[in-house]
């Protein structure tokens, strides 16, 4: 191990250096196998230059012998009009022209088709030598893959393991935290789920201010009650957060400026929230109220109230209904 729990890294540092025999052993066979492909192809280029060089060389050879041939058929040709020579002596010449021209175009044809033979002998090991390239390359790559390095910047969480402890395959290492990232948690009421989809907006109070986000995951699960949600932070993270630190968040449902509301309490649940107790000089009326929108906290008042009064938002059960209670303080 490179780092320890708490540890600040940045992309690129190295966390851990894994090691694996099978791996390493593997890698060595597969380098082993390229670089003597490697020196094969290499071979296989000289031979390929020199077997095109014989080839050549008789194709030379055998178009020197066809041009001795053609320069004594013309010398006969020029001494048989005077008849200084035999026509069997010119005959024969003839025919020695005939057969060193077979002779230059087959060796010519042979040159070609041994240029063409090399050629591809040369193209299998070099198509060879291409996948040993990749063997050892793929082999060099999970090798390499034993050097654990952080994807991002952040900082190191709880550790798993423990230096040269035996650690099975894909079995976590550490926990790295990408502080650039994060995400606020909530628990929603499951009553408010009808409300609420992705994308809504939210207020998250934090130790240096306040942050706006947007809702961006729903747990479809629903726990105790709750609903497990996720906020991520608008334009830029704020500074100084940690993983696990609590915040306070509320979910913007619906905005609605300039209306009158009440903290929430229990008489909104007494008789449906149709009543609400609002007090005047020490006694508690029974009044009768309309609700509009309600959030965790606060319950809007459509009618039945104004701003300024003072209403009992709890401990009205034991009022049993009644028109008048007297408020003893």
């Amino acid at each position: 191990l490179k780092v320890a729990a708490g540890d600040t890294v940045r992309k690129g540092d190295v966390l851990a250096v894994l090691e694996s025999p099978d791996l390493s052993d593997e890698l060595k066979r597969e380098t082993s196998s390229y670089e003597q492909l490697k020196a094969e192809v290499a071979r296989q280029h000289i031979l390929a230059r020199k077997q095109k060089l014989l080839a050549k060389r008789e194709a030379d050879t055998a178009e020197i012998e066809r041009l001795s041939a053609q320069r004594t058929l013309e010398r006969y040709e020029s001494v048989a009009q005077v008849g200084v020579i035999a026509k069997i002596d010119y005959q024969k010449a003839k025919d020695a022209l005939n057969s060193a021209e077979i002779r230059a175009r087959h060796a010519s044809q042979a040159a070609s088709l041994e240029g063409d033979d090399v050629q591809l002998a040369l193209q299998t090991k070099t198509n060879e030598l291409e996948r040993q390239r990749l063997s050892q390359a793929n082999a060099q790559r999970r090798v390499d893959e034993l050097t654990v390095r952080a994807p991002v910047d952040g900082f190191i969480g709880t550790l798993n393991v423990q230096n040269r402890m035996v650690v099975a395959a894909n079995a976590p290492l550490m926990t790295l935290v990408d502080l650039s990232k994060l995400e606020v948690e909530l628990e929603v009421p499951e009553s408010y789920m009808t409300d609420i989809g992705l994308g809504l907006n939210a207020e998250i109070t934090l130790p240096s201010g306040k942050a706006t986000g947007k809702l961006s995951a729903l747990s479809p699960e629903v726990v105790k009650n709750q609903v497990l949600a996720r906020v991520r932070f608008d334009g830029e993270q704020p500074k100084g957060l940690r993983q696990s630190q609590r915040v306070t968040a509320r979910l913007l449902i619906e905005e609605r400026p300039n209306v009158v509301m009440l903290p929430r309490g229990p008489f909104v649940e007494n008789d449906g929230g149709r009543f609400a107790y609002r007090v005047e000089d020490g006694i508690a009326v029974r009044t009768p109220v309309q609700l509009g929108a309600t959030s965790i906290s606060a319950v809007e008042i459509l009618s039945g109230l104004k701003p300024g009064d003072k209403v009992v938002i709890s401990g009205t059960d034991t009022f049993k209904n009644a028109q008048r209670v007297s408020i003893n303080r």
